[in-house]
């Protein structure tokens, strides 16, 4: 079992004091384990998590219910100890100790 870590990104311009925060969070870490993949950890911290594709090949469009939404450009992005990863989540062998951290980012 993964523990996981849900986080909501603040947004300045939207906030307000009528503003509710959605239900979905932009942010999901947990720690990485030796000999699993970062998809494979996502998929044990979220198993409704979305994915189109398998493997090597795998892109994650929604996690926690939160998808990314292409008509703002939005994706989620993967990073390790705070660094963008370099390969995909199927594709990207975890350690024990390392943060793996997905998050809604934009291009």
């Amino acid at each position: 079992m993964v523990s996981a870590t849900l986080s909501q990104q603040s947004d300045a311009e939207t906030a307000g004091p009528s503003a509710s925060a959605p239900a979905e969070a932009d942010t999901l870490s947990y720690p990485g384990r030796t000999g699993a993949t970062a998809l494979e950890l996502l998929l044990e911290a979220d198993p409704s998590a979305e994915i189109t594709g398998e493997g090597e090949n795998a892109f994650v469009t929604a996690i926690n219910g939160r998808a990314a939404d292409d008509s703002k450009n939005e994706f989620w992005s993967l990073s390790v100890d705070g660094e963008p990863a370099q390969v995909g989540a199927g594709s990207l062998e975890t350690e024990d100790g390392q943060e793996i951290t997905w998050t809604i980012d934009t291009f």
